[in-house]
């Protein structure tokens, strides 16, 4: 399992981002039964970052908490039969680990969203990265009964993992 993780913000959380990142990763992983070692890349960034990137692939002009960019397309989220065969381009030739996607996360979000809901940074943390290896993983919140799948199972990996509010 390779993780990445970029932290690209001047603003510096004072708490340990990388071990929270690996553990909601790895927690992740586990929980949606991912049968492959796969990749991850993670960027913290700042508000102003964010929101440059949400403009250009969302035509968004605001900073948003987090950003999800998928590698594969899933018939039903976490349905890795055929991924093989339909998205050989998505192994690294070099790891022949399985490429999930990138994640971009605001530090500044991070902050403001701990302090408005009342939890540690600790915990906003690790749930924008569940939230968001949910995403990779094909799951989405457009719809009531999609939204209600994907708390759920936010819940029980943030549970797993020891980040309660």
């Amino acid at each position: 399992m390779t993780i990445n993780i970029d932290y690209e913000a001047e603003k510096k959380l004072d708490i340990g981002w990388e071990e929270i990142i690996r553990n909601i990763v790895l927690g992740a992983m586990d929980y949606e039964g991912c049968p492959y070692e796969a990749e991850v890349n993670v960027v913290l960034t700042d508000n102003p970052g964010i929101r440059q990137v949400n403009l250009e692939y969302r035509d968004t002009d605001a900073p948003t908490d987090v950003l999800s960019f998928p590698m594969l397309e899933y018939d039903k989220p976490s349905d890795f039969d055929g991924v093989e065969e339909l998205f050989a381009d998505c192994f690294n030739p070099e790891s022949g680990e399985l490429m999930l996607g990138d994640i971009m996360i605001s530090v500044d979000k991070v902050e403001e969203q701990a302090a408005k809901y009342g939890h540690s940074q600790e915990r906003e943390l690790a749930f924008l990265t569940a939230h968001s290896m949910l995403h990779l993983f094909g799951y989405d919140h457009m719809e009531d009964g999609e939204r209600l799948v994907m708390e759920e199972k936010q819940r029980k990996i943030l549970e797993d993992r020891g980040y309660t509010r």
